[in-house]
């Protein structure tokens, strides 16, 4: 059993290793000069004056750089942070809230064609998204959508209404309907069992689900770049405009303002970890 529980933390350890060598390599990147950052020689060496090939002396230019709006880029990176998280947080809270109440009513109704209704709402994430980015171009511009939050909010809302439906789905069938019929028997009304007994008890469906929704909404490329390209930018529209530099990409920069975009996603993942890992194993163990 002692040899069973060290190859077992071994290859965790290598596992964890291998996952923690991107972000560590981002992490010295910006650190970095634009000069060591595109050096041929891998230089993970955090040593100023050091005679090795392998050191560089450590600058903070990356992080000052997310300050100014630079080449190809029109604002500095902060009002990009800012609007990625508006428009995801929002989009999330909005198709969580949404996908819930859609799944409870087709997990304790009796819908006609509700297999039907539940494969068309799947259905709609098999086309690509940019397969329509077109029409909902053309559709913003007659109703004065583009370039808001509002737009990407209600965009994004909708792709991910899909996931959140069918995630908590699975949640809600796995509570009990005794505890509903218990709080209507006790003169609570539909809305208020919903709310006092199938919401809390579903919290771990729903942070599995904003897990996902959000991140989805963070990193989407393809709408946040055709529908604005002036005003609500997002952070991924950020980086590609960071190639149209004159003098190079600079990696540094680019190094720095990934690894702030990803600490609100490992930051919200942390919090929800509880949640995260029940929702994993979620109705696989039955009473």
């Amino acid at each position: 059993m002692r040899g069973l529980a060290v190859l077992r933390w071994s290859l965790l350890g290598v596992y964890a290793a291998l996952a923690a060598a991107p972000l560590l390599l981002l992490l010295l990147t910006s650190f970095k000069s634009p000069a060591d950052a595109t050096s041929l020689d891998l230089k993970v060496l955090p040593l100023a004056g050091s005679a090795s090939p392998h050191a560089f002396a450590p600058t903070l230019d990356g992080y000052a750089g997310l300050a100014g709006g630079g080449e190809g880029t029109a604002q500095p990176f902060w009002s990009y942070f800012l609007s990625s998280a508006i428009i995801g947080v929002c989009s999330t809270i909005a198709a969580v809230a949404l996908g819930t109440c859609c799944a409870y009513g087709f997990s304790r109704f009796r819908i006609a064609g509700a297999k039907d209704w539940l494969f068309f709402i799947l259905s709609t994430r098999f086309m690509p998204p940019l397969a329509v980015v077109a029409p909902v171009l053309v559709m913003y511009r007659q109703m004065e959508l583009q370039n808001t939050h509002l737009g990407l909010i209600l965009l994004y809302t909708v792709f991910n209404l899909s996931l959140a439906v069918w995630l908590m789905k699975g949640f809600i069938d796995e509570i009990p309907k005794a505890y509903e019929e218990a709080a209507l028997v006790d003169g609570y009304s539909r809305i208020q069992a919903f709310v006092r007994i199938i919401v809390p008890q579903a919290r771990t469906g729903m942070a599995v689900t904003a897990v996902f929704c959000l991140i989805a909404a963070w990193n989407e490329y393809g709408f946040a770049l055709t529908l604005n390209n002036q005003r609500g930018v997002t952070v991924p529209v950020y980086f590609a405009g960071l190639q149209g530099n004159i003098s190079g990409v600079p990696w540094p920069q680019v190094a720095a303002g990934v690894l702030v975009s990803v600490l609100p996603i490992m930051v919200f993942t942390l919090l929800i970890r509880r949640h995260l890992l029940r929702g994993v194993t979620f109705g696989t163990i039955k009473q």
